[in-house]
């Protein structure tokens, strides 16, 4: 992978993001009647001006991406004409301004249930909770947990899927508590099973709270089948087929696919003497995995995918679908919960519960999306949906240069009958961009040690 490898992913969502955003804020003032000066995406000096409708708004593309803004007529910030006064934003109602603020965060949240709810109704394959065998010395070793057990629910909720299981815990985590999770094995008998989270440390970047359960992801040894080969890559190339099974590479006897796997990825660009069974009968090949960047390590690829048996993948994967009004109100769910979540964080990092080591800033989100978009358009939106939440809590915190901010003055206004003085609003402006900058600072920090570390 190259940079262009996450930088075009991230930028794609960050364009989307913004965009939605601000289209947001711009919808609502010219419902409410308020002229739209300029919708700039980005930043600094316009790269890209476009005037267009009766106001003639000016529509902007500038050179820092990281954010943009809707730029109304407002007395404020310049004269404004006799003719024109009742279409400025500094004009109307408290109740206008706070819809027209608002409009942007809440246009993030719409945009995250659209995401989900097309998700629901379309089916996304999901990887099923069924659990490897614990190691020993492990909570959930002492917990009675055993290799091929299905996850069923956590404390009686049912559970679908790995990740609903991992968020399930994540939560529960945050409050310290006892989760009783019900399994099922292979011959039906099912067990419950309790697990104190108060030791579990809260990280969602660096340290996963399954893994520190001992809880992990069931992976079978699958034989090392060719599937799908790409066309022009270095299997195919080399003669190999789908249907070969690679039984040896050099003098190593390969078991399983992941024995194929970690002997390519240490060889990128030397040649591996492969030998497969092909129709009864041995055959070999030279193969020179093409060396690839991952996380600034070269490893090796061969361009061949796992041949999956239907019995294995069922196993494996589940779809989650749901019927129209279903997956609306799954859609609903996962963005309240997830918003709650959020802020909670947020509590909780402020008063010392959580590690300010949540805080990631757009070096990791870059490389999220990155991933996100290797693995498939369904987890590229899934993390679309999650970064339009996570932006709009972000804008909803009551920190002045935020919308969250603008709205606290508009309720401070409506409880003493009259809009905030203009240097209680440049003290709060100063406050906040400190606070801005300290919140950036921090991000920055988190993202340049996970990356050193990586």
């Amino acid at each position: 992978m190259n940079l262009l490898d996450y930088l075009l992913p991230f930028l794609l969502a960050l364009g989307i993001l913004i965009v939605v955003h601000e289209f947001g804020h711009y919808l609502v003032a010219r419902l409410c009647g308020v002229k739209v000066l300029r919708f700039s995406l980005g930043f600094g000096r316009p790269l890209l001006v476009r005037k267009a409708g009766a106001d003639q708004t000016e529509w902007v593309l500038s050179v820092f991406p990281l954010g943009g803004y809707v730029k109304m007529l407002d007395e404020r910030e310049a004269p404004v004409a006799a003719h024109e006064l009742h279409r400025a934003f500094n004009r109307q109602s408290v109740w206008r301004r706070i819809a027209i603020v608002a409009a942007g965060p809440l246009a993030n949240f719409l945009l995250a249930i659209v995401l989900y709810w097309g998700l629901y109704t379309g089916g996304v394959e999901e990887l099923r909770p069924r659990l490897a065998e614990p190691e020993a010395a492990t909570a959930a070793r002492d917990a009675g947990f055993q290799g091929g057990e299905l996850v069923r629910s956590v404390n009686g909720e049912p559970v679908e899927t790995w990740q609903e299981f991992r968020w399930k815990l994540l939560n529960l985590a945050l409050d310290k508590q006892v989760v009783t999770i019900e399994t099922i094995n292979a011959s039906r008998e099912i067990g419950f099973r309790k697990l104190d989270l108060a030791g579990v440390v809260v990280d969602q970047v660096e340290r996963d709270i399954t893994a520190q359960l001992g809880l992990s992801l069931l992976r079978p040894r699958l034989p090392a089948v060719l599937g799908r080969l790409s066309e022009g890559g270095p299997a195919e190339s080399a003669g190999l087929r789908a249907g070969d099974r690679v039984v040896r590479i050099g003098d190593s006897e390969i078991e399983s696919w992941s024995d194929l796997v970690a002997i390519v990825r240490d060889a990128p660009g030397r040649a591996l003497e492969f030998q497969v069974l092909r129709g009864g009968r041995d055959e070999r090949f030279q193969v020179v995995p093409s060396a690839v960047d991952e996380n600034g390590r070269s490893i090796g690829r061969i361009g061949a995918a796992l041949a999956e048996a239907d019995d294995q993948r069922e196993q494996m994967f589940v779809t989650v679908r749901y019927g129209v009004g279903e997956a609306l109100s799954k859609s609903l769910g996962q963005t309240w919960d997830t918003s709650a979540m959020s802020v909670s964080m947020m509590g909780r990092m402020i008063v010392g519960e959580v590690s300010v080591k949540n805080l990631s800033g757009p070096v990791t989100i870059a490389d999220f999306a990155g991933q996100s978009a290797r693995m498939g358009w369904a987890y590229y939106i899934k993390f679309l949906a999650l970064i339009s939440i996570s932006l709009g809590v972000l804008n909803l915190m009551p920190v002045p240069v935020l919308d969250g901010g603008h709205l606290l003055y508009y309720v401070i206004e409506i409880i003493k009958g009259g809009p905030v003085s203009e240097r209680a609003m440049e003290i709060g402006q100063q406050i906040g961009m400190a606070l801005l900058a300290a919140l950036m600072a921090f991000a920055f920090y988190n993202d340049i040690n996970r990356l050193f570390a990586s």
